[in-house]
């Protein structure tokens, strides 16, 4: 059931009425019977992964919890043998839950590529097509890189005691399968969801109103721009041999424009449901495009992904035994500058080597992590440069011109990464890069040629003010909320701004065949 869908809407009425009829101390309870109903239309089978994700996270976080509260007054030896012992049993019980869980979802995403890839090995030494392994037909359930990083990252939680265990199976069966979030996140801690979750909610006129403006805006990001858009997207990727060169460099932009509108519309979408119901999700994105580095591009896009893999893979990773060995025989092998780099970076390859592969079972995907590695990494290594440049000429840093220049080379920098996802084909990108260079035909910007993508001259006009609104919304995000911002003018103009908005959904929408608007684009993860 897409979130753009005839049936989704009708979900939600029914959801939105039927929550505050209720009495509130059932509004939880109604909240887990829509999440599941919303999950087994999506796929019946699907519910036999997520239910066991949710029983098993929910077993050994129990069983974790009661060892650290253990008080064996029966034990008289070493106090501190004995705390060493519930320890190794705390962490064999963590282990082997994180081993059903990401061996779920590995299984499921991961089995097809790495046959490949043992195929690919195979053909190198001349092993016969039929004597290579098969490809598996594995269902891969939706949302599941989702779900099992938020289940994940409760266990971890109850293990380190920054959380406390949930006692109540369907409330943590909540916390796992809230559907407003399962298709593209945010990746949820439930420190910070639970605050809200589970709470009895009365009707607030002007939340519910905010959510659902929310909500709006999330449509026309989706529909007038992500998928209108999209058309000259899907058109350049079709025929790499006919749009190269400038093509290639519009793609990009192209992509990005995309990418940006149907990620945030479906976040957007996700936190309006959330605030209609009284709930707090977490913002996953704080006006990326504004970004004047990469590591700050990172840190305002996919928030809840970035904040993830650093708590939960960098930093365990950094202090784990075998990286403190590394340190020091690095820092007395290779001298202390060099030697207390090496950790660090070998943290950060395994976090970007990971986020590649969570994004995608493709080289493609790693490629594009490690590309951001690759970026960061230099970019570290230079900036005592950057430093000592800033200090001679210290009124540059603070020049709009200057700035204006590092937001858009980071944007170019960030176009030419994310081209290993536009195009999903490393050497296939390689190639297009390197078109853009030899082939000189610039002149498709003015000539017309952009009209042979799909894409009218009136499409152009409605991308360039989606374009033009989206950058307003984002400058005017720096001094506030913009409903908030909206609520204050007269009546009149609200009334304007909101239905001109629905106005604009309804008829500039880029639906498909049968009123069907496409999958979002995380959709797949």
């Amino acid at each position: 059931m897409l979130f753009t869908s005839y049936e989704f809407i009708g979900f939600l009425l029914v959801l939105f009425i039927s929550y505050y009829l209720i009495p509130k101390r059932h509004q939880w309870k109604l909240l887990l019977v829509f999440s599941y109903l919303f999950y087994f239309i999506a796929g019946p089978v699907y519910l036999l992964y997520i239910t066991a994700t949710t029983i098993t996270i929910f077993f050994f976080a129990l069983k974790i919890e009661n060892l650290s509260k253990r008080k064996d007054e029966n034990f008289s030896g070493d106090k501190k043998v004995h705390k060493a012992l519930i320890k190794n049993k705390k962490w064999r019980l963590l282990l082997f839950a994180l081993i059903i869980n990401i061996g779920i979802l590995a299984i499921s995403k991961y089995t097809n590529f790495a046959i490949a890839n043992a195929n690919s090995v195979l053909r190198f030494f001349g092993v016969a097509a039929e004597k290579q392994f098969g490809f598996r037909n594995i269902i891969i359930p939706l949302g599941i890189s989702f779900y099992t990083f938020q289940a994940v990252s409760y266990l971890i939680d109850v293990y380190r005691g920054t959380v406390t265990a949930e006692r109540n199976p369907f409330r943590f069966a909540l916390f796992v399968s809230f559907f407003p979030q399962l298709i593209q996140g945010p990746i949820s801690r439930f420190g910070d969801l639970s605050k809200t979750l589970f709470l009895p909610h009365s009707f607030d006129r002007i939340q519910v109103s905010y959510g659902l403006q929310r909500i709006l805006f999330g449509f026309f990001k989706k529909l007038v721009i992500a998928d209108r858009v999209a058309v000259g997207v899907t058109e350049i990727i079709r025929e790499p041999d006919i749009y190269n060169g400038a093509f290639v460099f519009i793609g990009m932009f192209f992509f990005a424009l995309e990418l940006y509108a149907d990620f945030t519309g479906g976040i957007d979408i996700t936190i309006g449901v959330a605030q209609v119901l009284g709930i707090k999700v977490a913002e996953n994105f704080r006006r990326p495009f504004f970004s004047k580095s990469i590591k700050e591009f990172w840190k305002r896009w996919h928030i809840s992904m970035g904040t993830w893999f650093t708590d939960y893979i960098f930093y365990p990773v950094t202090v784990s035994k075998p990286m403190l060995r590394l340190s020091k025989w690095s820092r007395k092998n290779l001298g202390t500058a060099l030697g207390k780099r090496i950790p660090i970076y070998l943290a950060s390859f395994i976090v970007w080597f990971t986020t590649g592969l969570w994004h995608g079972a493709s080289w493609n995907f790693i490629v594009w992590g490690l590309a951001n590695w690759i970026v960061i990494m230099i970019s570290q290594e230079f900036e005592p440069l950057y430093n000592r440049f800033h200090n001679r000429f210290p009124r540059v840093k603070e020049q709009t011109a200057f700035k204006l220049f590092q937001i858009i080379r980071t944007i170019l920098i960030m176009n030419m990464i994310r081209s290993f996802n536009y195009y999903r084909d490393v050497p296939l990108t390689f190639r297009m890069w390197g078109t853009m260079v030899t082939e000189r035909n610039w002149r498709i910007v003015f000539d017309g040629s952009l009209l042979g993508l799909g894409l009218s001259m009136a499409d152009y006009v409605i991308l360039l003010l989606g374009v033009v609104l989206l950058v307003w919304v984002s400058l005017k995000q720096r001094n506030g909320a913009v409903r908030e911002y909206i609520s204050a003018k007269p009546y009149w103009v609200k009334f304007v701004i909101w239905y001109g908005l629905f106005l604009s959904v309804l008829i500039f929408g880029a639906y498909g065949i049968g009123y069907d608007a496409s999958q979002f684009i995380y959709n797949q993860f």
